[in-house]
């Protein structure tokens, strides 16, 4: 348990840290300076306060949905998440890991959320020409990074182990 604990301090420090310093260099880099364009217009950055999820889902819900879904639901899931990252005993650290990141990111949006009024700082954008990412920021970055980790580590820890040999019963 106490390596568990360490893990989830580690990735959660990092995870919401990084994503809370970003959000304040944007806000003070960004705030009323329109887009700033990188590497040919591929990576743009530009200060945006969303009151959806991630790439503005849900931002034309009324508030009290909002809330009860981003803030509340949200919440909810993230508690199972942390609670089977810290007690689940069949997690392989890389599927524990997968879940404490999607923990780090939404709990550093969520945060957001509830000192701004429903609203998350987002700052980056992707994209080539017209195709484009929507605006997003670090937490995004980690809970996707989260759902990759949890599909990629996923199919790999939860194969079967073989057997050197079949039991006699079987013949």
């Amino acid at each position: 348990m106490i390596k568990r604990l360490g893990l989830a301090a580690l990735v959660l420090v990092t995870s919401v840290g990084l994503d809370q310093a970003t959000k304040q260099l944007a806000t003070r880099a960004l705030l009323g300076q329109g887009v700033k364009s990188y590497l040919g217009d591929v990576f743009r950055l530009e200060y945006a306060r969303n009151q959806g999820a991630f790439l503005s889902l849900g931002a034309t819900l009324s508030e009290s949905t909002r809330y009860l879904l981003f803030t509340v639901g949200v919440g909810i899931v993230l508690a199972f998440l942390l609670y089977a990252a810290l007690r689940q005993e069949k997690l392989g650290t890389g599927q524990r890991v997968a879940y404490l990141l999607m923990v780090g990111g939404g709990l550093s949006n969520g945060y957001d959320r509830v000192m701004t009024g429903g609203k998350v700082t987002d700052f980056m954008n992707l994209g080539i020409g017209s195709l484009r990412t929507g605006i997003f920021n670090v937490a995004d970055l980690a809970i996707v990074a989260g759902v990759g980790v949890m599909l990629f580590t996923g199919r790999r820890e939860l194969r079967p182990t073989r057997t050197a040999e079949k039991s006699p019963s079987a013949k």
